[in-house]
């Protein structure tokens, strides 16, 4: 490769780079370039900090922004094509889950969406209704006062639309989100179904990740977490 062509490709990379996540990056805008460079861990900088400040980073969050990394990854979406995605995760399981994506993303493995939940004010339900794949904020389980291993970021929840949470409270059946009702129902077939040895719980599990699809008192399909 000569001068121009490594600059050419450097170009390129930054470019990519710069693009929002969510974008979807068509086949020539690929060429030359090594998944892997697109692929990347960074530190929690002052824009990633104008971003989460008061959403999921809330005013009184006692995490520091050094136990946080902010991590770019590819995935493809349910019409099969490469789109940008981003999580905010605890850097002690930053290494794993990037891992975890290049095997996904390797596998072709569907995830519709992937940006960070500030998009939707760190509004849980609402970034699960829009079936968005998500990490860090800051929050307590649901009807719970217990906090959240979202909160040190150190779970994910993938496609939660098609992987719902699901408890019994009172007698009644409770599905979040609501619009995922009719995904509890796991003898159902569904490609964004997450199941026990799929390619998904596999390549979690290997790392050290559990997957709330294994609660006993409640069902979190959604959900893979690693405690430290």
């Amino acid at each position: 490769m000569n001068k121009e062509e490594i600059l050419a490709k450097e170009a390129a990379i930054l470019n990519a780079r710069d693009l929002a996540a969510g974008t979807v990056l068509e086949s020539a805008a690929l060429e030359g370039l090594e998944f892997d460079e697109l692929f990347y861990i960074k530190k929690i900088d002052d824009n990633i900090k104008t971003r989460i400040n008061g959403k999921s980073y809330k005013d009184d969050c006692d995490v520091p922004y050094d136990d946080l990394r902010y991590i770019r990854v590819l995935h493809k979406n349910f019409e099969g094509k490469t789109q940008i995605g981003e999580l905010i995760i605890n850097k002690s399981v930053a290494e794993d889950v990037l891992d975890i994506f290049k095997e996904l993303y390797d596998a072709d493995y569907p995830i519709e969406r992937m940006v960070l939940i500030d998009e939707y004010d760190a509004e849980d339900n609402t970034s699960m209704a829009a079936n968005n794949s998500s990490a860090f904020n800051f929050r307590f389980v649901d009807g719970t006062t217990k906090r959240s291993s979202h909160s040190d970021g150190l779970a994910i929840d993938i496609n939660p639309l098609y992987n719902p949470y699901v408890r019994t409270r009172n007698g009644k059946e409770v599905v979040l989100p609501e619009n995922g009702t009719e995904y509890a129902d796991r003898t159902k077939e569904n490609p964004y179904y997450i199941k026990k040895d799929d390619i998904c719980y596999q390549a979690f599990s290997k790392r050290g990740f559990t997957w709330g699809g294994e609660w006993k008192s409640s069902k979190d399909y959604q959900h893979f977490q690693k405690i430290n």
